[in-house]
């Protein structure tokens, strides 16, 4: 509301930055702006130090407010100089037409952000498939939620990262957080955990770090990075063993665990416990504390998923979740912690390759019918699915890639896995164009740089991280020149000759909803006048007297039979195992005073004072090890490239891994060392694991030098990027021992040949002691899926040693307590023996000692 006689005005909006969406009451008119926290249902007057924080930037002189091109359009290298719109579009136009006349019209690309209002990300979707008639659209998205949704879809039918309301947390008796930390992701959210706290809930922190929330846990387990989905079936092979599944939930309301309940049988606790490092009794804690709660949560984040196996990681959580009767229970349940402002109404519109307004895929007739006919466009003439997002970045400048991009609201030069070889990627485009308020990384290297409004200048919806669908009021006028994004769109389609968008954001909901309804994530019942009126409305809202939905699940899942669907998924090891070159493990992830790639964060003064420099952390004993003491400057190195940090010594974090933010570019930036290996399922790539080394450069410096050019490794040529296969975990020493120990284990398929012909049951299990060396087998551990006895026989240079019968849908344990010395040059192997013609999985586990 305005004020009479000073200018100004007052307005109820929301903070820009993450999935929590607090509200704020903005005053604007004289700049500069200032802000409060609001009372909104997610933050209730909270609001953490980038909130507050964010006025700063608005007026920040980074800003960009004019058109910058470059000034010689035939060299990408010369200079950006400011320009005007006009300009600016029609070099944008002309190579938009260009490209697509010379290498047809997927040459030509789009890439959004999880940042984009509903309609900004529902308009660039409709941009790409109408103006354009690309499929080559994907979003930043894809490396934050795209493993947790894929799992939902998978189990429930159904994303919706939280299916039930915040608040709930602060009712839930026991709470597991899964590579979650949201007091320094999302500080006013640790209320409701408080809240929980003081009533006496229980709550269990997994993680490798222990991180604040970690420090006021009940319980901390700190895994080895990638191994989530080993304990999550570990914990399952417990719940099953002591009786804890809720047998009557899983046969009413779930389909598949029969399968799920032969896979965790080969997950016993000490197998689990030398998998990940959590000790058998934690594993035990938290299965019982979460079985014997009457109101239990378990929740995943971007540690659990950002992995070449996230998608079956986070469906492991949700196999235990469902197996003791969690999702859809009152007060309980699973979900996954969305992170970007508009993760959840980022992914549901448009803006992924694979997608269609309301969460349809692109691939199904119906959709593209329904959708088609609101944009009056024949459905034939949509595009299908396109490359997935880093897939679409490596193949940028290739022959049958994309030769021409454009990119809002991203900075993928800093956000993006392997970043050095993305931005080579970038080099070699025909031409680039940015949409953003500052010159990021990805800016720098455009053709054509265009501002954007900010937040406080715009009008729009956002969806957090509840599925609860707010508003985003305008507080202030952008600087004379700006344009926001939707407007932007609008301008491009008119100058391709393209009718039909539209730069008014309440016109484009309006149809937003008309696109969506009938979808998984129906919005047609919303309008702007009910989200005012009522503090936002949770999805599905399928007509104007809907109430909207803010519990999923509660009376059947969204699957054509109304049942979850559990999942069998095993663990396999990360893409990247530590070698004698790069000897540690490192993990990435965020800081209280920072915020995705930086472009903003590192602009402020304030949150400058607080993160002024980007540190990596190390445990103690590496750092003495190394030579490293705190705020020494050391160089990270992988396969892919070399950045240095200065030092952060704790015991926070596990001796064997290292700990580096992601929000830096330039010569510190963390994504310069990532692995880009994808999740098969969602192509998530695997941010969060992988082969490290650590030096020692020098000493406190106040400012961090760049690594040696001449040092980093070449980005390597175009390829495409695999997906994991399982196979049986390797491991390392990270310290001299005078014993080794050795494992032949795995689970196998079997086809049996007679009781009296054993054969070899995989190559795998084979083991030679090497010379100079002597073994002894200490146990063996064996399942069997099959209907009939098995037996497996231990055989050493060939000759018979030990065997091992297993019974029908039995598991034996025996202790080989008779030790015999095996020498140097010994080969043992496992063979198997099965009944004529029965078929079945083995699960297998022979525990050797080396010395």
């Amino acid at each position: 509301m305005p004020h009479p006689g000073t200018g100004t005005r007052t307005t109820e909006t929301h903070c820009p930055y993450c999935s929590l969406q607090c509200g704020v009451t903005m005053t604007a008119g004289d700049r500069p702006a200032t802000l409060v926290p609001a009372d909104f249902p997610t933050n209730r007057g909270g609001l953490c130090s980038k909130g507050w924080s964010a006025p700063e930037l608005l007026d920040h002189p980074e800003r960009l407010t004019r058109p910058l091109v470059r000034a010689d359009p035939a060299d990408r290298t010369s200079p950006l100089v400011e320009s005007t719109w006009d300009v600016a579009l029609d070099r944008v136009v002309a190579a938009i037409t260009r490209t697509q006349r010379e290498h047809g019209r997927d040459a030509v690309g789009c890439f959004g952000g999880g940042g984009l209002t509903n309609e900004q990300a529902y308009q660039f979707g409709k941009f790409a498939r109408v103006a354009l008639r690309t499929s080559a659209i994907d979003y930043n998205g894809r490396f934050c939620m795209s493993s947790a949704a894929g799992a939902a879809i998978r189990a429930f039918g159904l994303d919706r990262g939280m299916p039930f309301p915040l608040a709930d947390i602060a009712e839930a008796d026991v709470v597991v957080l899964v590579g979650s930390n949201p007091a320094d992701t999302m500080p006013p959210a640790m209320q409701y955990f408080d809240a929980g706290r003081e009533r006496g809930a229980e709550h269990v922190v997994i993680d490798p770090r222990r991180t604040s929330t970690a420090r006021n846990a009940s319980l901390h387990v700190q895994p080895l990075p990638g191994t989530d989905l080993a304990l999550a079936n570990g914990l399952l092979h417990i719940a099953l063993a002591e009786g804890l599944v809720d047998e009557a939930y899983v046969a009413e309301r779930t389909t598949g665990f029969a399968d799920v309940r032969a896979g965790v049988a080969g997950y016993w606790p000490d197998r689990v416990e030398r998998l990940t490092g959590v000790p058998v009794e934690q594993q035990r804690r938290i299965v019982l504390a979460l079985a014997r709660a009457r109101r239990a949560i378990v929740l995943t984040a971007r540690g659990a998923e950002q992995h070449r196996s996230g998608t079956d990681t986070a469906q492991a959580w949700i196999n235990l979740a469902l197996a003791l009767g969690l999702p859809g229970r009152a007060g309980s349940g699973w979900a996954t912690v969305t992170g970007q402002g508009n993760g959840q109404g980022g992914r549901e519109h448009g803006q992924k390759a694979d997608q269609l307004p309301g969460y349809r895929k692109i691939t199904d007739p119906a959709a593209r019918a329904h959708v088609a006919g609101v944009w009056g466009v024949d459905p034939d003439d949509l595009p299908g699915p396109g490359r997935s997002a880093f897939e679409l970045l490596d193949a940028l400048g290739t022959e049958g890639g994309v030769r021409t991009l454009l990119v809002l609201a991203s900075n993928v030069a800093v956000s993006a896995p392997d970043a050095r070889r993305v931005v080579s990627r970038l080099r070699d485009l025909d031409f680039l164009a940015v949409s953003d308020f500052f010159l990021s990384e990805t800016a720098e290297l455009a053709d054509v740089v265009l501002p954007s409004a900010m937040w406080a200048e715009e009008e729009g919806t956002m969806t957090n991280l509840e599925g609860r669908v707010i508003r985003r009021r305008k507080a202030m006028d952008p600087p004379t020149g700006v344009r926001d994004d939707l407007q932007l769109l609008a301008e491009l389609a008119g100058r391709l000759g393209v009718t039909g968008f539209s730069g008014d954001a309440e016109t484009v909901f309006t149809e937003l909803g008309r696109a969506s309804a009938g979808g998984t994530a129906d919005y047609s019942g919303i309008t702007y006048r009910r989200l005012d009126d009522e503090q936002g409305l949770f999805w599905p809202v399928p007509s104007a007297d809907h109430p909207g939905t803010p519990r999923l699940f509660t009376e059947r899942f969204a699957t054509p039979d109304g049942r979850a669907r559990f999942w069998r998924v095993e663990h396999v090891d990360a893409h990247e195992q530590p070698d004698a070159e790069y000897p540690y493990v490192l993990t990435t992830g965020r800081v209280l005073a920072q915020y995705q790639s930086g472009t903003q964060t590192r602009r402020s003064r304030s949150l400058q004072l607080i993160a002024p420099t980007p540190r990596a952390e190390l445990h103690p004993d590496l750092a003495r090890s190394l030579g490293v003491g705190p705020d020494d400057v050391v160089e990270l190195a992988t396969r892919r490239g070399r950045a240095r940090f200065h030092a952060l010594v704790t015991d926070a974090v596990r001796p064997d891994v290292v700990f580096a933010p992601f929000h830096w570019g330039g010569g510190s930036s963390a994504n310069a060392l990532t692995d880009p290996a994808l999740d098969p399922t969602s192509r998530m790539p695997a941010f969060k694991v992988c082969a490290v080394a650590v030096s020692r450069v020098g000493g406190p410096e106040e400012r961090i030098a760049a690594p040696v050019p001449a040092t980093q490794p070449q980005p390597r040529a175009h390829e495409r990027p695999s997906a994991p296969a399982p196979h049986p975990p390797t491991r390392r020493r990270t310290t001299r021992v005078k014993s080794t120990p050795r494992f032949l284990h795995g689970v196998y398929p079997i086809t049996g040949e007679g009781l009296g012909k054993p054969g070899p049951l995989d190559p795998a299990l084979r083991y030679q002691v090497p010379e100079g060396r002597t073994a002894q087998a200490l146990y063996f551990r064996g399942g069997n899926s099959t209907d009939e006895l098995v037996y497996l026989l231990l055989v050493r240079d060939g000759e018979p040693m030990r065997w091992f019968p297993i019974g029908a849908k039995g598991d034996c344990h025996v202790p080989l307590r008779v030790v015999e010395d095996l020498d140097g040059g010994t080969v043992v192997e496992l063979h198997a023996a099965a009944p004529v013609g029965v078929t079945g999985e083995l699960v297998v586990d022979l525990g050797l000692v080396e010395v």
